[in-house]
């Protein structure tokens, strides 16, 4: 996982790996003998260190704090995590290799289940209808977008104006706290 997310899936050779693991080329093919089962093993080391994070998350919001505003700055910084970070190196790569689409896809959608379910509502205080799963779509994707971005200009300025964006979003499209516009008064 440390390697899918420093070095890239691709510089993350089987060679490299073994030498990251202090494992001999011979212990690394008895426990991984093909690219697909590295891949694998990988995925599902990713996937449960990725619902962890997920799930402490939701589990333990600041007293006090707005959901709505918590939901979005907690998945934000789940984004820049080691798991979360390799596993969108992995979806990047999925894109042309097939054989890591295909070792991705039951990941994918788990964890896509896991964002509609009870930790993820409890965490927004959000209900289960069509309104607030757009609004959990909304903010999760776009989120994600931002996180790989390449701002370089202004950068912290400008995504703290698309985290404004997002949290008024989600709001009007909850219907919490009377937002009617996206941008705010300047």
């Amino acid at each position: 996982m440390r390697l899918f997310a420093e070095v890239g899936y691709h510089a993350a050779t089987n060679a490299t790996v073994a030498d990251a693991a202090e494992l001999t080329r011979g212990a690394m093919l008895y426990h991984f003998p093909t690219r697909e089962a590295l891949v694998a093993a990988a995925i599902e080391h990713i996937q449960a260190a990725r619902l962890a994070l997920f799930d402490a998350a939701a589990a333990s919001p600041p007293p006090g704090r707005d959901a709505t505003a918590h939901a979005i700055v907690a998945y934000w910084s789940l984004l820049a995590e080691p798991p979360f970070v390799a596993f969108a190196e992995l979806e990047a790569v999925a894109r042309t290799d097939a054989m890591v689409r295909g070792q991705l896809t039951g990941a994918q959608a788990a964890f896509d289940q896991a964002q509609v379910g009870a930790p993820f509502a409890a965490l927004a205080q959000a209900g289960p209808g069509p309104r607030f799963q757009a609004s959990r779509d909304l903010a999760r994707f776009l989120l994600e977008g931002l996180s790989r971005g390449a701002l370089t200009h202004d950068r912290e300025a400008r995504i703290a104006n698309l985290m404004t964006v997002i949290d008024r979003a989600v709001r009007m499209l909850n219907r919490k706290g009377g937002v009617q516009e996206l941008w705010g008064p300047e």
